[in-house]
């Protein structure tokens, strides 16, 4: 299992529209809006590297609204 942090950026007034279908999504563990740089950010598994580059690329890019992400593998933990 492989599991990331992806750091989301928006567009302005959809945060929470976008929020809520990351946390629909089966992969999503959680899904926050934050503060800073970044306007949401979601823990995700995956069964491999492979799944987790198909939810980003398919599902999460993919979503109306989202501009930017940026996937961070978790290497230790």
């Amino acid at each position: 299992m492989v599991q990331a942090y992806i750091l989301i950026k928006v567009e302005a007034g959809k945060t929470k529209d976008i929020m809520e279908q990351l946390r629909s999504l089966p992969a999503v563990e959680r899904a926050h809006s934050v503060t800073g740089p970044t306007d949401l950010i979601a823990v995700v598994v995956a069964e491999d590297a492979r799944a987790l580059a198909d939810l980003v690329f398919r599902s999460v890019q993919t979503i109306s609204g989202v501009k930017e992400t940026d996937t961070r593998i978790v290497v230790d933990g």
